[in-house]
């Protein structure tokens, strides 16, 4: 499953691909400003700072499926993740994970497996996807994960593309 040429929309409404990232990891998250999980967003910027060197990128879809946890406008979640987290990763347009109407990145998304062995639907926000550099999904991670854990971090070594 390749997602490269996907067409999704920057949050400052710019038309582009996945493939813009081509030749990079990435990590693809659900995210949302008004959850419990959404702190992760600093584990998040510190993995962009730590590994873009090496080829990361960490890509944050918002979406407000889950009770409405991403009520916003494009600008103002812009403005409250570059505020109140410091996010320097690119960030999605807002979008629907599940359902009839997903985006079709998640509608690829959602048949990868975690490491329980479950595909399916996107439970929560925060939910994580390690592509390697070819784009193609290797790691799901749910939402209780957190970003820097040894497992995320280990999915993430193993496939970027540049030098440790």
């Amino acid at each position: 499953m390749n997602l490269s040429d996907i067409a999704v929309t920057t949050l400052d409404g710019r038309a582009t691909t996945l493939g813009e990232h081509a030749g990079r990891a990435l990590l693809v998250v659900n995210v949302a400003s008004r959850c419990g999980m959404t702190p992760q967003y600093s584990g998040l910027e510190r993995l962009q700072q730590r590994y873009a060197e090496r080829g990361l990128t960490v890509i944050g879809f918002p979406c407000n499926q889950f009770m409405g946890q991403e009520p916003g406008t494009n600008e103002e979640i812009a403005q409250f993740c570059a505020s109140t987290y410091g996010v320097s990763f690119p960030m999605m347009d807002k979008v629907e994970v599940n359902g009839p109407g997903a985006h079709p990145v998640f509608a690829a998304l959602t048949q990868v497996a975690d490491a329980t062995g479950d595909a399916g639907d996107v439970a929560w926000n925060f939910e994580k996807w390690v592509l390697g550099a070819d784009g193609v999904p290797v790691a799901r991670f749910r939402s209780r994960t957190e970003p820097e854990s040894a497992e995320v971090v280990a999915a993430i070594e193993a496939v970027l593309p540049g030098p440790s």
